[in-house]
């Protein structure tokens, strides 16, 4: 209730700021993402006879509410969900005078923008500041009405903003570098999350981690065949689906002490002549952390 409550407030924020400064005004846009962009999701709920539709965000959201099957893992509905986000476009702040499009794909609303985190947020202090003006507590200023600054304001929130992401996806990287460090080679179940030419993405839900098991190494001499409509991918004769359960073998390879990085290898299901203690595949991305929502 409590997120309603700031929602609406983003909202009424939204839409009195451009009634006063129809030019200036600093808003929080999210693209629809291209139709194509779903092609995996809906291809990979298929597979387990999960209709999605994607022709709105309201028919996304409540066709993954009823996203599930009899008999699956309830973690099913989390791997779509996952998946629908790895869809979108990022959400981006911009100026209303230099872009007539203001709609937000995600909450599915015409106008929006950050006004609720001024103590977090430099994009909520702007918006304090031209709410300020609209009820009369406060002067305008030059800077704050002239659009050709506040848009590159705005580009520079969107630069900073991703910056960040990029931080915080290394500390969890590194963090999680040191974890498994002191914790050694464990095995645990996981998801297939992308199914690729030569590859696999597992997810493993325990630690939130995904990285990649490889079949196409040069130690490894394996029949891999790849079948795009499924997707699958066979190894020896073995189908690795979307939302498989498998297991993995998780470690650290420490052999470059500036890139280390986690290995994954495939422990079930059993691949005839894949022996993950022989292989060296040629490595894996860092873990992705949880995406926190984004508005």
């Amino acid at each position: 209730m409590v997120e309603e409550f700031m929602l609406l407030a983003n909202i009424s924020v939204a839409e009195r700021i451009v009634d006063e400064f129809p030019e200036c005004a600093l808003l929080r846009r999210h693209p629809a993402p291209p139709p194509s962009n779903y092609d995996i999701l809906v291809k990979a709920a298929k597979s387990k006879n999960i209709e999605i539709q994607v022709d709105s965000a309201k028919a996304l959201a409540e066709s993954l509410d009823r996203a599930a099957v009899p008999g699956a893992p309830p973690y099913l509905n989390t791997l779509l969900r996952i998946l629908a986000t790895r869809c979108m476009m990022q959400a981006i702040y911009f100026c209303s005078g230099m872009e007539p499009d203001t709609h937000h794909y995600g909450l599915a609303t015409a106008i929006y923008t950050h006004f609720t985190s001024p103590i977090r947020r430099y994009s909520d202090v702007i918006v304090h500041r031209l709410l300020a003006v609209c009820v009369g507590a406060d002067p305008t200023y030059p800077a704050l009405t002239d659009k050709q600054k506040q848009q590159q304001l705005c580009n520079n929130l969107n630069y900073r903003h991703k910056m960040a992401q990029y931080a915080q996806r290394s500390s969890v990287a590194f963090h999680t570098q040191l974890f498994f460090k002191s914790k050694g080679v464990v095995s645990e179940e996981g998801f297939v999350l992308f199914v690729r030419k030569n590859t696999v993405v597992v997810l493993i839900p325990k630690y939130s981690l995904e990285g990649t098991v490889f079949f196409d190494s040069k130690d490894l001499k394996l029949n891999v065949t790849f079948d795009e409509e499924g997707p699958t991918l066979c190894v020896e004769g073995i189908a690795l689906n979307m939302f498989d359960r498998v297991c993995v073998r998780v470690s650290l390879d420490s052999s470059n002490l500036q890139h280390q990085r986690i290995r994954m290898h495939l422990v079930r299901p059993e691949i005839p002549g894949y022996n993950p203690a022989e292989s060296t595949p040629w490595g894996s991305p860092s873990p992705r952390p949880k995406k926190p929502r984004q508005h």
